[in-house]
């Protein structure tokens, strides 16, 4: 069973690699905040913040970011 996570994922509406992202997390039924900076330039502002970046997605797993689509790295945050 996957420890219980905090995960927020900084995307965009247009991004496929964020929905790949979005797409890994649900079917491995983990919850997640959806975070769409092209609308909210404060999200955007926070994501820079944390990834040193305007990439996405960016995804936060308990503070550990991840940026890209990064499978391997999102399961080791997961502890999948």
């Amino acid at each position: 069973m996957p420890k219980t996570s905090k995960v927020k994922v900084y995307s965009t509406s247009t991004c496929p690699w964020c929905v790949k992202t979005k797409e890994f997390l649900k079917a491995n039924n983990i919850k997640y905040e959806d975070v769409n900076v092209g609308m909210d330039e404060k999200a955007r502002n926070e994501m820079f913040e944390k990834s040193g970046q305007f990439g996405v997605p960016v995804t936060d797993v308990n503070g550990t970011i991840i940026v890209g689509y990064d499978k391997e790295a999102l399961k080791k945050a997961l502890g999948l």
